[in-house]
């Protein structure tokens, strides 16, 4: 299952991200060759960005790399911090599960009220659906964090720290 995560959802995030890239360059060429800039590439832009940020949030879970307040951890006891991270865990999937179900609903409002993009006319209830479903997933990964973490590790700072520095 880890691996299917990793691979769907940073393909999602790859593609999507290259997309916008492509976006801009050819937009702005345009603008600047022919001085016709690609129509509706802000609502597209805006669109992708979803993309990107709610494909990477499971992966940034599943691999520990959230920002963290760790200057305490040098002084805190094992236990304390699997505690600590319990509850970290348990909280964010809460609050994740919580906003999911809220996109959920607005996913369904804007799919009984056929709100789209204004220019592209694209359908908005499809992404709020996909940003549930993956705020969802998101979730649960931090359920089953609370059973098996993921060390976080911070290259040159964690170094340092187990250097005795």
């Amino acid at each position: 299952m880890r691996i299917w995560i990793e691979r769907a959802g940073g393909a999602l995030a790859a593609l999507a991200l290259f997309g916008i890239m492509l976006l801009t360059f050819v937009d702005v060429g345009g603008r600047k060759v022919v001085s016709q800039s690609v129509p509706g590439s802000l609502e597209l832009t805006e669109l992708l960005m979803v993309l990107v940020i709610f494909a990477a949030l499971p992966l940034v879970s599943l691999h520990g790399e959230h920002v963290v307040f760790d200057s305490l951890d040098r002084w805190l006891s094992p236990s304390v911090r699997r505690w600590q991270r319990i509850v970290v865990d348990g909280l964010c999937a809460l609050a994740l599960l919580s906003v999911a179900y809220l996109m959920w609903q607005k996913g369904g409002q804007l799919a009984a009220s056929g709100d789209t993009s204004s220019l592209l006319k694209i359908p908005h209830a499809p992404f709020v659906y996909l940003m549930s479903v993956l705020a969802t997933l998101t979730a649960v990964i931090h359920v089953l964090l609370m059973v098996q973490p993921v060390e976080h590790h911070h290259a040159g700072v964690d170094d340092a720290i187990e250097g005795g520095v």
